[in-house]
């Protein structure tokens, strides 16, 4: 199943909806209930989504507060609001019944699932998190799923969407890494309703802190790494870290599988309140199981993994060491819900690409490749992982930063690049509100003059593809690096239609490098 064949986005709610009483909700929820019992249909955050019959959840916000589109929610058919003290008079004033409470987010998760019928209870459920490999890990293990004719379905970056159990593909239109509690718990309805059995899911760090993931414990949840990213969010690594840890606790899931490949991962493994199993690509990590002998195998890499139980090959079908890390994690995540054996071990191996994950767009004479890396440490991992595939010649990078996030992380993304990259193309990601020029010079900023590569800063990204395009020779590989399967660019309040890998392909095939090509012997 891939999310993007299915025909067109569905809504993220059953079509049949269990529901629940404004009276059962107000009882969990420890508040008064309204004088007329409501019989409450769905869940919602948006006032411009409500749909007759729905409870309708006003929060407080950065900007404003939900209460101030009362009117509009009633206007729409919503029933019922949940609010806090300060929303509560401009509900009823629209002519709302209320149900009034001091954490109206997380009253909101016990909302959704409640009128939902407990949606998580009745699948098995997986939860991904880390800096980096959650789109991976989650992406691998639906294929894999998929191709064991399991009906699972995946809710992250790259898309939200399930195989039925009449083979069906659905989509589901999702905004975040991690819906809202309402949508979440939504789409999770939606899946028991066609009778999916394995969800798998990113789980972000800002969801954490905000709550969305509420009310869902994991079957099984995976920390695969963390490095630094979200600081505009969190402050500092030790919050972000301890937005991660709440993931490896009795209140979201039942146990864990822990990467040991850095710090992070290893004083999670001692501080995590469920059990864990661990699992490393460096040695003398101490994990339960462990990757070596990892060797270069046309675009991805075969490895040994050293476990309890003796030794065992796998194949990643990306390159790298993070994919043989995520490989790894998808195994071990897929057997923890009862899905192991020598049907597994070849689905893994023939999952092919993740879309926007060191994604390959062209093969021959010129590699190119796009890549999601928007942190020094996956970028570095990129780089690292083309340069090491058989016959490749030089490697150039096409690379950027996004405005209104992590500021401090631009120049080590620069030192990265300029140390290993043959030619570094500074360029424009998401610039959003910055002004580009400036995003670009924190970049450069961090690339040493005494670097080998070759520096060029280029305005606009398009025409740093074209660039690279120009510059490349046979058998160099172009990495454009930053905004993955994105389909957008966001300059100011607008987001403009582009794809790195559709510009990429059609910049070499207009510079002679070919972009004609397919790469389905290499996926």
């Amino acid at each position: 199943m891939s999310v993007p064949h299915a025909s067109a986005p569905e809504p993220a709610r059953p079509r049949r909806p269990l529901g629940a009483s404004a009276a059962a909700l107000a009882t969990v929820l420890g508040t008064a209930a309204p004088q007329v019992d409501l019989h409450l249909s769905g869940v919602t955050l948006d006032s411009r989504g409500v749909q007759p019959g729905d409870l309708w959840c006003a929060l407080p916000g950065a900007h404003a507060h939900g209460a101030d589109f009362a009117a509009q929610a009633h206007a729409q058919g919503a029933v019922l609001a949940l609010t806090d003290p300060t929303g509560e008079q401009r509900c009823r004033d629209a002519g709302l019944a209320v149900l009034v409470v001091q954490d109206p987010r997380g009253a909101t998760a016990t909302a959704a699932a409640l009128v939902q019928g407990r949606p998580a209870e009745r699948l098995r459920s997986i939860g991904v998190t880390g800096t980096n490999g959650k789109t991976s890990v989650t992406t691998v293990i639906t294929r894999v799923l998929d191709a064991l004719a399991v009906p699972a379905g995946v809710i992250g970056t790259s898309g939200t969407g399930y195989r039925d159990a009449a083979g069906t593909d659905h989509a589901i239109a999702t905004v975040r890494t991690t819906p809202e509690a309402p949508e979440l718990h939504g789409i999770l309805a939606r899946m028991v309703e066609d009778q999916v059995q394995v969800a798998s899911m990113e789980v972000s760090s800002h969801a954490l802190v905000l709550r969305r993931a509420d009310e869902v414990v994991f079957d099984v949840a995976c920390f695969t790494n963390l490095s630094q990213d979200h600081l505009d969010f969190h402050g500092t690594m030790e919050a972000y870290y301890e937005a991660k840890r709440q993931l490896f606790t009795p209140e979201h899931s039942a146990r864990g599988i822990i990467c040991l490949d850095d710090e992070w991962g290893r004083r999670l493994a001692r501080e995590a309140t469920v059990p864990v199993t661990t699992y490393a690509t460096v040695p003398g990590a101490g994990a339960d199981h462990t990757a070596h002998e990892i060797r270069a195998e046309g675009y991805g890499s075969t490895f040994l993994v050293q476990g309890p139980e003796g030794t065992r090959a796998l194949h990643a079908a990306l390159p790298g060491r993070h994919y043989v890390a995520n490989t790894l994690a998808a195994e071990l995540l897929l057997a923890a819900i009862g899905h192991d054996g020598c049907d597994v071990t070849r689905a893994l191996g023939e999952a092919g690409t993740v879309p926007g994950r060191m994604e390959l767009v062209t093969r021959a004479p010129i590699r190119g490749v796009v890549d999601f890396s928007h942190t020094a440490d996956a970028l570095e991992q990129a780089l690292t992982s083309l340069r090491a595939v058989p016959g490749t010649r030089r490697v150039i990078v096409v690379m950027g930063a996004g405005g209104d996030r992590d500021r401090g992380k631009r120049p080590a993304m620069g030192e990265v690049a300029g140390r290993l990259a043959d030619v570094v193309i500074v360029t424009d990601d998401n610039p959003r509100s910055e002004d580009p020029a400036e995003i670009r010079r924190a970049v450069r900023a961090g690339i040493p003059e005494a670097t080998n590569a070759q520096v060029h800063e280029v305005d606009g990204r398009g025409a740093a593809i074209d660039l690279a395009a120009r510059l490349a020779d046979v058998s160099d590989t172009i990495l454009v690096a930053g905004k993955g399967a994105e389909t957008g660019q966001q300059i100011g309040d607008i987001v403009h239609p582009f794809d790195d890998r559709l510009r990429l392909r059609d910049a070499l095939r207009a510079s002679g490098g070919t972009g004609a090509d397919d790469t389905d012997g290499e996926r």
